[in-house]
């Protein structure tokens, strides 16, 4: 049975007994410690041990290394901190909110309120990028991410791209704010600009690169999601329209005006049951060479192609 909050596993020996999570004090060790986060986690996250070592490691100011090579150390002045964490995450906080941090492509970005949390499947797009544009690595490609948010795509994306520059757009300023941040923090201002626009309008192109991680989650489904996305992800960056195909409408005709024609490429993500339905809404806006790619869990995650350059019929 998994151990609750405020709970005792009594039939522990007294030397190794849990501490409630409330009761927390500069005189737990750090193995207590892990012990009763372990238990806590296990109703939260679906690696509860691991999502304790985070926990404690970041409220404590520690490295892995220190729970490891000194685990009978006392908690102290960091109790507290570690108690506070413990509680926002068994509320339904995701733990990268409650530090502000995200690990995104080994990037560590920083997060808010106003950008959508980076998830791991988000990687795909980088995955793809890196295997079509591979002979392409050190050309000074024109990279447009659309929907920015946090800039985790773009700052990956030039991270790979050692002589690539970038432009990120998005219609939140709270948004671009961070984006911005993350792009100083990580050495990749004097290759990025962000700005504050809606999509792809009033932008000049080529770009020979175009990613998105558009809003796709249908309306009235957002109220289904898990909590810790519906309440902590903006609406912005999840509502997708009616049906979740509002910003593949408006953002693939501007992709076809945008793309370099030649040996432009575009990548985006959608939602489970939408590639085959962001696939028609491409080919109508003129792009072609369309290909749906799956993610680490098989689920068709992102639609790329290129710009059909070929002559149109008079």
């Amino acid at each position: 049975m998994p151990l609750r909050l405020g709970q005792e596993v009594q039939a522990l020996p007294r030397s190794v007994r849990l501490t409630p999570l409330g009761a927390l004090d500069a005189l737990t060790t750090r193995a207590e410690a892990l012990r009763v986060l372990t238990g806590a986690m296990r109703e939260v996250a679906d690696e509860p041990a691991r999502e304790a070592r985070l926990l404690l490691a970041a409220a404590g100011g520690l490295k892995a290394s220190d729970l490891i090579g000194a685990p009978e150390a006392a908690l102290g002045a960091a109790a507290a901190r570690v108690s506070e964490f413990a509680a926002r995450r068994a509320a339904g906080e995701p733990l990268s909110r409650i530090v502000g941090r995200r690990e995104f492509w080994n990037l560590s970005l920083a997060i808010s309120p106003d950008a959508l949390d980076p998830r791991p499947e988000t990687e795909t797009i980088v995955e793809a990028v890196l295997a079509k544009l591979a002979e392409r690595r050190d050309e000074p490609l024109a990279i447009l991410d659309l929907g920015v948010g946090s800039g985790a795509l773009l700052c990956a994306l030039l991270s790979e791209f050692p002589a690539a520059r970038g432009l990120g757009v998005d219609l939140s300023q709270g948004a671009a704010r961070i984006a911005r941040d993350n792009v100083e923090a990580l050495g990749l201002a004097k290759r990025a600009e962000i700005r504050v626009g809606d999509w792809g309008a009033g932008l000049e192109g080529p770009f020979d690169l175009i990613v998105s991680n558009p809003p796709y989650v249908r309306s009235a489904e957002i109220a289904e999601l898990a909590r810790e996305v519906r309440d902590r992800d903006p609406r912005l960056a999840l509502d997708g329209g009616e049906d979740g195909l509002n910003a593949y409408r408006a953002l693939l005709p501007q992709v076809a005006e945008l793309l370099e024609p030649s040996r432009g490429w575009f990548f985006l993500e959608v939602g489970a049951g939408q590639a085959e339905a962001v696939e028609t809404i491409a080919a109508a806006a003129g792009l072609c060479d369309i290909a749906i790619l799956p993610d680490l869990a098989g689920v068709a995650r992102v639609v790329a192609g290129r710009l059909n350059a070929a002559p149109k019929r008079r």
